[in-house]
């Protein structure tokens, strides 16, 4: 099962940026979670997104900030693992390298998830 792990509540406007030992740690915690096959994917978005519309067979593009994505500019990941008891164990081992806080676990389908015939 995958899940996408997030902080709703995160805002790098405040507070510092993380100490030297904190990255260092969250540099092993994420080489480990990688090795272990648990972590798909992990990054960060940018405050500005493009929307693409289709409306009676018309295209446009726009390029705004349209949802409050600065929660999530922090950081995001993709793991993968057994149930959602292993996700949150995954995720509490994270949350004490970087501290208090919430993470939210939300489980994603693909096409894996599907039968198309």
């Amino acid at each position: 099962m995958q899940y996408m792990v997030y902080d709703p509540h995160f805002n790098p406007e405040q507070g510092p940026p993380p100490d030297p030992e904190t990255m260092q740690e969250m540099g092993k915690f994420i080489a480990e979670a990688a090795q272990a096959g648990i972590l798909v994917a992990t990054g960060a978005l940018e405050p500005k997104a493009t929307r693409l519309r289709r409306i009676n067979g018309k295209f446009t593009v726009t390029e705004e900030p349209f949802i409050e994505l600065k929660e999530l500019m922090g950081g995001w990941a993709v793991i993968q693992t057994g149930s959602l008891e292993e996700a949150v164990e995954w995720c509490k081992r994270f949350r004490d390298i970087i501290g208090d806080g919430e993470s939210e676990i939300v489980r994603t389908y693909g096409p894996e998830d599907f039968s198309f015939e």
